[in-house]
């Protein structure tokens, strides 16, 4: 059966999303024409104002103006602590933990040769300016653990100077995970990242 050209661009909209295949796009497209015209349109307006997003110009985060949130945090002004991130997702990630009240930033990935993303794509002189214009004494690398992650983390320290202390979140077993079903990767780092008790 034919469907409308309409209903037919939204299902092929909707399966661009990561993890959407196309019953899924047909489905969720199907339940929005039972929407009022009102919800539609409030729909529509959210979707086309993410074109006018912007990146806050300190860390990289998303924001409606020149700073985001975080950057505008007069508690977290005078911080001394980045923590550097791969994307805006860790960014909130660690923010729910609760348990950094520091500054971030975001590179929007790792370095990867084979993709063509060098320090210039991250703009990791921006990161490094940063650093000195902020007076920056400790940067926490939470990057995700790779072969792309770690040298990564390795290219920016080596960039640093050298009264910045730099640290890289510790990796493990999770909380509440059992040894027997981590991978062996997972238990190497684990050992690393072991501390005195």
């Amino acid at each position: 059966m034919e469907l409308p050209e309409k209903l037919l661009k939204t299902v092929k909209q909707f399966s661009r999303l990561p993890g959407v295949g196309e019953k899924t796009a047909l489905r969720q497209s199907l339940i929005m024409t039972k929407w009022s015209k009102e919800d539609l349109i409030a729909f529509s307006d959210a979707i086309k104002s993410l074109a006018e997003l912007n990146h806050c110009k300190k860390c990289g985060m998303f924001c409606d103006d020149e700073l985001c949130k975080i950057c505008m945090d007069s508690n977290r002004s005078h911080s001394k602590t980045i923590c550097v991130v791969e994307s805006v997702t860790d960014c909130l990630a660690i923010e729910r933990s609760g348990n950094f009240r520091g500054k971030f930033h975001i590179l929007f990935g790792v370095l990867n040769p084979l993709l063509g993303i060098g320090p210039d794509e991250l703009k990791l002189d921006h990161l490094i300016e940063r650093v000195a214009e902020e007076q920056i004494e400790e940067l926490i690398l939470a990057v995700n653990p790779s072969v792309e992650g770690d040298a990564t983390c390795a290219y920016i320290k080596q960039m640093l100077p050298e009264n910045v202390r730099v640290d890289r979140i510790g990796f493990g077993i999770p909380m509440g995970g059992s040894l027997e079903f981590v991978d062996s990767l997972t238990i190497t780092k684990a050992l690393e990242n072991r501390r005195h008790l």
